[in-house]
């Protein structure tokens, strides 16, 4: 049952009851006489008891009706309600949330995921990733997000020293929020929603599996993008690349060099799906060349006489080769990590990954006492960052000599993060069963998660539930140039309109049709094919229509 602040008390006098049966979408209740005003929303309280996992309940402290007609609003008339969902432990911060409510509503529910470490609250008011089109509460959908349980900027780890903000952030808020917006929707509207879904990318694409795999009963539809499925693998491998670049002589690679082997991969790479257009499409064929480029990209030695020393921008030493195959070849642990995952794959590093982005790898060669994004590299600072909150407790903690195959007494403390925080289960039984559906896009040249162990993840479903199986509920887009946000490719695609068709009139998506946005090339487009396809040239016509571009097998 819901109570009231005593502003709202009066108004509460036509509703009967409301009762929640937080486990699934069934609920009995009495429809207020009166459509419920948004205003009469703020100060609502729930009960611990209405919300599936262990909480101090939850408080709505806003309540306004946004006119269409507001500075900044393209959504139309809504109520936004924003609130927070009590912690138990002292010193743990709330949930903070908002809930959208449309005035003219489509029937269903948004839930939309954060990125990084969150720690800002998702508001649901803005468009989806990729999208081309209005955002999904403009379109009708009730949508709602959160801050994953603490405050700060996507960046900071330092909450990791706190074990019920860990366990919200790696799947507790995903649940805590969802059963707090379903009883306000029902609320305000007077009736569930017909479908529930989930939208997210990188962390919100890892948050989209793990609805998925702990919560299978609260969702019709996932879209999980980018999915940092194995959390603590990619912190590891970021510390091992991070000590590859400062603790092993000659091991850093500066900016010029990294671009000068993107390029060389480009002189290789590019035309072999027929198009040379700046995107290598063909990343399995360029792969076969692998060895070729790398050893067009040594630097010459002693015992070679005929060939001249390059300047070191232009050539590869041993230690920055390995390096760079320490980054391909990802990690296999002697050890296993939440439901016997024991690797990480590697990065297309030789198929047109372009490291030198502000996600990529370290930008100066002296490793800071406090560790940059942009100067000591994405993924490094991160792993950092990571044994510094989550696994040790110390933030003085060093991890540059930290041994990640033999972590000693920290590796029960990682095994039990990477079941809080990570998507690695392949027991998805209970969402196919009932009918979800989820649909994952990510770019083969993403520098921050691994394409390779979404792929990795997606062979193991097939393994495990055959391939009719699978095909029945999941597409899997995998995009040539993109990385994680950026690349010579940036796709715009409504993926929110392909799932909800999906859902609702069961047709499943095929080959997608996408528009790159990417500022040099916006406006061209192509198919976005099935994994494991991908897009070639058909020979003639335009290179910037997908009309002349057709999905083929590697």
């Amino acid at each position: 049952m819901i109570r009231r602040g005593k502003r709202a008390l009066e108004s509460l006098k036509a509703i009967a009851v409301v009762t929640l049966i937080v486990s699934g979408h069934a609920f009995a209740q009495h429809t207020p006489t009166l459509p419920l005003h948004c205003v009469d929303l703020a100060g609502a309280l729930l009960p611990p008891a209405s919300i599936g996992l262990p909480t101090n309940g939850a408080l709505v402290q806003s309540a306004a009706m946004i006119p269409a007609t507001a500075t900044g609003n393209l959504n139309g008339d809504f109520c936004r309600l924003t609130g927070v969902i009590r912690a138990q432990s002292a010193g743990t911060p709330d949930i903070r949330f908002e809930v959208n409510l449309p005035s003219r509503w489509n029937g269903r529910a948004l839930q939309f995921g954060g990125g990084g470490y969150s720690g800002v609250v998702v508001t649901g008011t803005g468009p989806m990733p990729f999208s081309p089109d209005r955002a999904p509460l403009a379109r009708g959908y009730a949508t709602f997000g959160d801050d994953s349980g603490h405050n700060g900027t996507s960046s900071e780890a330092n909450f990791g020293l706190l074990e019920e903000a860990v366990m919200n952030f790696g799947y507790a808020h995903l649940k805590k929020a969802h059963d707090v917006a379903l009883a306000l929707i029902t609320l305000g509207y007077g009736r569930p929603p017909e479908h529930m879904y989930f939208a997210g990318g990188s962390t919100g694409g890892r948050e989209g599996y793990t609805v998925i795999q702990r919560y299978p009963d609260d969702y019709d539809g996932v879209i999980a993008n980018s999915p940092a499925l194995n959390f603590s693998g990619v912190r590891l491998i970021g510390v091992v690349v991070g000590q590859r670049e400062y603790r092993t002589p000659g091991g850093y690679l500066s900016p010029q060099l990294l671009e000068h082997v993107y390029a060389r991969v480009m002189q290789v790479c590019d035309a072999l799906d027929g198009a040379a257009d700046g995107i290598i499409s063909d990343v399995e064929g360029c792969r076969a060349k692998e060895p070729e480029i790398i050893d067009s990209l040594r630097c010459p030695s002693q015992d070679q006489p005929d060939r001249q020393y390059a300047d070191a921008d232009d050539c590869l030493a041993p230690p920055q080769i390995a390096t760079l195959e320490s980054l391909r070849d990802g990690l296999r642990l002697p050890y296993p990590l939440a439901w016997n995952a024991d690797s990480y794959r590697g990065y297309n590093v030789f198929q047109g990954t372009r490291f030198t982005s502000m996600l990529g790898l370290a930008h100066s060669p002296q490793r800071l006492t406090q560790l940059g994004f942009v100067t000591n590299g994405y993924l490094y600072a991160q792993g950092d960052a990571y044994l510094k909150y989550f696994i040790t407790h110390d933030p003085t903690f060093d991890s540059t000599n930290f041994d990640v195959m033999h972590p000693g007494r920290y590796r029960e403390r990682l095994f039990t993060l990477s079941t809080t925080i990570g998507a690695m289960n392949p027991d998805v039984s209970r969402y196919i069963a009932r009918g979800g559906k989820l649909i994952t896009l990510q770019g083969l040249a993403d520098e921050v998660i691994s394409p390779n162990q979404t792929i990795a993840y997606f062979q193991g479903l097939i393994g495990r539930y055959g391939e009719e199986r699978v095909d029945s509920f999941m597409r899997l887009y995998m995009v040539p140039g993109y990385q994680h946000g950026n690349g010579v490719f940036i796709p715009s695609v409504d993926l929110l309109g392909a799932l909800d068709d999906w859902v609702t009139h069961g047709s499943a998506p095929q080959t997608l049709f996408v528009t790159d946005i990417a500022q040099a090339t916006n406006g061209r487009t192509r198919p976005l094919c099935r994994y494991p396809a991908f897009p070639r040239y058909l020979g003639r016509g335009n290179l910037n229509l997908a009309a002349n571009f057709t999905c083929v097998m590697p």
